[in-house]
């Protein structure tokens, strides 16, 4: 019909552009009609035939069966293979929920709680640094096999830098407690300052930690459950830490060993290592705010090296080297200005 249509217009004169966007198509789809062997609509949404959908009586007797005495209290999944031990075969077991659930028939059973969604943690940007801290508690292996010493640890994620950490044998709340208000007086936090992310572990919703961020006036920010992604700075932090060249061959032989190892482990990482997050200056230099100074002196070397040779720059800018001016944790896809962004300033 829309074929005729259009040529009907186009035999009075009209463009075929024209007539094609009258009726909401393309040139591209004219041509494609008209080379088509099959001019069946196969729009989503059209209506078409489906010879082998379910007929009215075969849903009926679906219904039926589901609600018989001896199937009423079982799901699709338990209803088809006896039915098939039975030597009877009316559809699948998605067809069977399909159909079920048109009837208002699919409810949850059990003492089980009903899945639930989560909501992804409420985005958190920082653009200095005691804005916004991670932590979390790794695993460090002793000589004997099946114990493990708890490694806590916080992490600025603005400049990376390892804010304060702490070796024991057991994973408690007052241990978490302890560490955070060290990190606190170490780094004169005030009310209100820090925001502070942590997975959903026991000793991260301690009553006692709890009770001493709310005491610091810390605000607690949690992940998601078993989504490790909602925590990425610690995750990475505790990569960075089991595979750098320094972690030791063997497990350790005591806590005070562990101790010593990890001090030397963060004395590293805050003061030699190159970040590549933030435009590889130390965490330590970038805690102090001494980033932007060696990144415009690593600037004008590259400049002066592309004026020694412009050739190896030719029509390219030299590096940037500009410093870091965000950071965010758990950004929203669309955009990180995003009003469900929380923003600390500097």
């Amino acid at each position: 019909m829309a074929i005729e249509l259009i040529d009907d217009a186009v035999a009075s004169g009209a463009r075929h552009f024209r007539a094609c966007e009258v009726l909401g198509i393309s040139t591209r789809t004219l041509r494609r009609w008209r080379g088509a062997s099959d001019l069946t609509d196969r729009r989503k949404g059209a209506d078409k035939s489906c010879p082998h959908a379910l007929s009215e009586e075969e849903k009926a007797r679906i219904v039926d069966v589901s609600n018989q005495p001896e199937y009423a209290s079982l799901p699709p999944g338990q209803i088809v293979p006896r039915l098939a031990d039975a030597g009877i075969y009316i559809a699948s077991e998605s067809s069977f929920y399909r159909v079920l659930r048109e009837h208002n028939q699919i409810h949850r059973r059990g003492r089980a709680q009903r899945p639930r969604a989560v909501r992804k943690p409420l985005a958190i940007t920082a653009t200095g640094p005691n804005q916004a801290w991670s932590w979390d508690i790794t695993y460090l292996p002793v000589a004997v096999r099946g114990q493990f010493l708890r490694l806590y640890m916080i992490l600025d994620i603005c400049s990376r830098k390892i804010c304060g950490w702490e070796v024991h044998h057991e994973e408690l709340a007052s241990h978490a407690a302890t560490l955070i208000e060290k990190a606190g007086l170490r780094h004169n936090i005030q009310p209100g300052q820090v925001i502070l992310h942590a997975d959903n572990g026991s000793p991260m919703k301690g009553a006692t930690m709890l009770a001493t961020l709310q005491r610091l006036g810390i605000l607690p920010s949690f992940s998601r459950p078993s989504v490790s992604d909602d925590n990425p700075y610690s995750e990475a932090l505790f990569r960075t830490l089991k595979y750098a060249p320094i972690y030791p061959g063997r497990p350790f032989e005591s806590i005070e060993e562990a101790r010593i190892w990890v001090a030397r482990f963060v004395e590293w990482y805050n003061n030699e290592h190159r970040h590549s997050a933030i435009s590889f200056v130390t965490p330590a230099q970038r805690h102090a705010g001494e980033d932007a100074a060696t990144l415009a002196k690593r600037a004008a070397v590259y400049e002066a090296a592309k004026a020694r040779h412009p050739y190896r720059w030719r029509n390219r800018a030299t590096r940037n080297w500009k410093p870091v001016e965000v950071v965010y944790l758990n950004p929203e896809k669309a955009a990180a200005s995003s009003s469900d962004v929380m923003t600390i300033a500097a």
